[in-house]
């Protein structure tokens, strides 16, 4: 689960990381109101969305003006014109893709004297099994770009869960981004407070880009991205609470309600899948065929009709699926309760574009028999590459 960057920055705030004032605001005269309580004379208006890149986005609407969706303002009239031109207007970066996100929110902060500009995020790292600190020199740019150009710039290092952020792990901070004195005392001290945040908050990434030093000498938190592991959010109602489900896809919010791992691509051709392994053989496939899957969708190992009626309904809600191919494996999954569900979400919200079906496993015969009795116009599959082979054909045909 994704977070705004001013929630992001309340919650850094409560474990004493050094950020700017800032309030959130919803409409041009909230925007006054926020500036005024927060004196200037610099402030920065900040649109406020699930995605990087937002400085250097570009508006759709032209009157939202030329500037990005981050704004340094220098009176609290400009504050409110920005604010003005911004929200409800939609926001193109290079992480939203071609279709942008609306601005429904924006966060007026105090503006900040920069001296330097670093780059700081902490992640869990798969292959060690620890959580780990990625730190470079280069802030404000995309951490993707210095690593392509200039990987020597980075440094990853890990901490040991058993004994926590340490004092040497402050210091290899501080080396790395060229900080002495008091500067390197701060970075030890932030270290140990974003470490115990990213923990006590089942974090799954946290990035400051860019963490500046400010030209009276002190850290800061000028920026903050956080997302958290899903599977640990019943431990925490307050970050549930901060959901913002307008920036969500509908269909992926759907699907959440039924237990269902869902994510919606941009191609043509559903897939109903059960495992993630097999999930991803199924788009891999798809893709040797020359088409493109318009989702990964897990039912899991022992879904019900009602979950696999709920599934076929989200697809099909996509209008860029021109075809469905539904893929099981009957282990604890059995064929005819996948076959009972397709028939009845068919049914309930209609076909109108092929389907195939591959069946094996549990069940199977008994799964072909209600699909083939059910006078449904179904595909039958023998295995997956026949089945891949089906679909991507009958989408061609049906163009």
């Amino acid at each position: 689960m994704n977070i705004h960057e001013y929630q992001a920055k309340a919650i850094l705030r409560e474990y004493g990381a050094p950020v700017s004032r800032g309030v959130p605001i919803f409409s041009p005269d909230e925007a006054v109101a926020a500036a005024q309580s927060l004196g200037g004379p610099l402030w920065v208006v900040k649109s406020q969305i699930h995605a990087g890149g937002r400085g250097k986005g570009k508006f759709k609407e032209e009157a939202a003006g030329e500037k990005g969706g981050v704004r340094l303002a220098k009176s609290v009239d400009e504050v409110k014109t920005f604010a003005a031109q911004m929200l409800g207007n939609t926001l193109v970066t290079i992480q939203t893709g071609p279709a942008g996100k609306q601005v429904n929110r924006l966060y007026i902060e105090d503006g900040s004297d920069i001296e330097k500009e670093f780059y700081l995020s902490i992640l869990v790292d798969r292959a060690t099994g620890r959580v780990a600190f990625v730190v470079s020199t280069e802030g404000g740019m995309d951490i993707e770009e210095v690593a392509h150009n200039t990987p020597e710039k980075i440094v990853t290092f890990s901490i040991d869960p058993a004994t926590g952020a340490m004092p040497h792990h402050g210091r290899t901070v501080a080396h790395a981004l060229g900080l002495t004195g008091e500067l390197a005392k701060q970075a030890g001290d932030l270290v140990s407070k974003l470490y115990r945040a990213f923990v006590e908050k089942d974090m799954a990434m946290l990035e400051i880009n860019p963490l500046i030093v400010t030209k009276d000498g002190q850290l800061k938190c000028l920026d903050a991205k956080v997302s958290f592991d899903s599977n640990a959010l019943y431990r925490h109602p307050d970050v549930v609470s901060l959901r913002d489900t307008t920036e969500e896809d509908a269909k992926e919010i759907e699907a959440s309600k039924y237990d269902l791992s869902y994510i919606a691509l941009d191609g043509t051709i559903g897939c109903m899948v059960n495992g993630a392994g097999l999930a991803m053989a199924t788009m891999d496939i798809i893709k040797l065929y020359g088409e493109e899957p318009a989702n990964f969708l897990d039912v899991g190992g022992g879904a019900s009709k009602e979950k696999v009626t709920a599934a076929f309904k989200i697809i099909t809600a996509d209008p860029n699926v021109q075809g469905i191919l539904v893929n099981i494996f009957g282990g604890i999954m059995r064929c005819d309760i996948i076959a009972e569900g397709v028939i009845a979400a068919v049914k309930e919200v209609g076909l109108q574009v092929p389907l195939v079906v591959r069946l094996e496993g549990t069940n199977v015969e008994l799964g072909k028999k209600i699909l083939t009795e059910s006078g449904l116009n179904v595909i039958p599959a023998d295995d997956l590459d026949d089945a891949a082979a089906k679909i991507v054909k009958a989408v061609k045909e049906a163009r």
